[in-house]
């Protein structure tokens, strides 16, 4: 996602090596911290409870935490001045790392959201293919998707050359000039627009459904239920929107500018940092906000705590009381 712009001062260079590492650090920590309780929480579910939903935040939060792992490489470059030392290998997985997150977690939200329309439109009808086994193969072909489609990274990302016999990691397009416009509108539309559009389509289509169906249920539940999946969606497309729509903005407006202004390196950084921030956010998003997440990790804190009770008695010989 880091792109490297010939301006720069000393104001913009202390910048961003002193304030984007704090922040990088805490989404890190954050977004690590979060990410694991969720998958602790669904491999310590039942397997016989596991659904789709369950397939679906998984593989979000580990893509999510696979390149988080990562993520102390970028911030020691930061804290560098831009000076790679890892060598050429680990800047392409970083690198690779980067870029399937923003496109798997990405598609893995898009396919959550097909997923919630299926399960409140046509609940009988889908019934028989959202199954688990059928949403790991879709989580599998999403993930080749990726794969696919960040193989300009794979095939560009190389160390940069830096005063003082020093490198960096970044893309090298071949012809920057002319490169640079078709990359960013790849990015642009296969991460942000057609993603972000079918999210939107498919929970306003949910809305209708909602709004004008007639259920055998109490009024007051049912105003619960609607209000309940609205404010999810609104949360969803809001979060999507604002963690991504700078980045991507930002990138189209890089493209008619030679030599960006302080500003502009301060926004663009500030963009990323929105961007980065995301990995963290979604597990506060799909999974706290769901009461079947809570009543799990309730389940889960009570049975860890009696496990570690028993294991110490049992090394102090207090089996049998327990």
């Amino acid at each position: 996602m880091l792109f490297v712009f010939s301006a720069g001062t000393r104001e913009t260079e202390d910048h961003s090596s002193i304030v984007l590492p704090v922040i990088f650090g805490i989404i890190c920590l954050v977004g690590t911290v979060g990410n694991s309780i969720v998958i602790y929480t669904i491999v310590k579910k039942p397997k016989r409870n596991h659904n789709t939903a369950d397939v679906f935040i998984m593989s979000l939060s580990i893509t999510d935490l696979l390149f988080l792992l990562g993520m102390p490489l970028l911030i020691h470059q930061l804290l560098g001045n831009g000076v790679w030392l890892f060598g050429a290998t680990m800047c392409t997985i970083i690198t690779a790392l980067d870029a399937n997150s923003q496109f798997a977690s990405t598609y893995i939200l898009t396919a959550m959201a097909i997923d919630r329309y299926l399960a409140t439109v046509h609940p009988i009808r889908s019934a028989y293919m959202r199954t688990p086994c059928t949403a790991t193969t879709v989580i599998l072909l999403l993930y080749l998707l990726s794969l696919l489609t960040i193989v300009p990274v794979f095939m560009y990302t190389q160390p940069i050359a830096l005063p003082g016999s020093k490198a960096g990691c970044g893309i090298i397009l071949p012809n920057l000039s002319v490169d640079i416009y078709w990359y960013t509108l790849y990015q642009f539309f296969l991460a942000f627009v057609i993603p972000l559009s079918v999210i939107c389509i498919v929970y306003l289509k949910i809305q209708k459904h909602i709004s004008c169906r007639v259920l055998p249920l109490p009024q007051r539940n049912f105003r619960a239920r609607t209000k309940k999946i609205v404010r999810m969606a609104i949360t969803i497309c809001s979060a999507f929107f604002i963690c991504w729509a700078p980045y991507y903005i930002l990138q189209l407006v890089h493209l008619r500018v030679t030599q960006p202004s302080i500003m502009f390196l301060y926004a663009y950084n500030v963009a990323i940092s929105l961007g980065y921030a995301s990995s963290c956010i979604n597990p506060f998003i799909y999974i706290v906000l769901s009461d079947t997440f809570q009543r799990n990790l309730v389940k889960i804190k009570p049975l860890a705590l009696l496990q570690l009770t028993e294991e110490g008695a049992e090394r102090n010989g207090f089996r049998c009381l327990l």
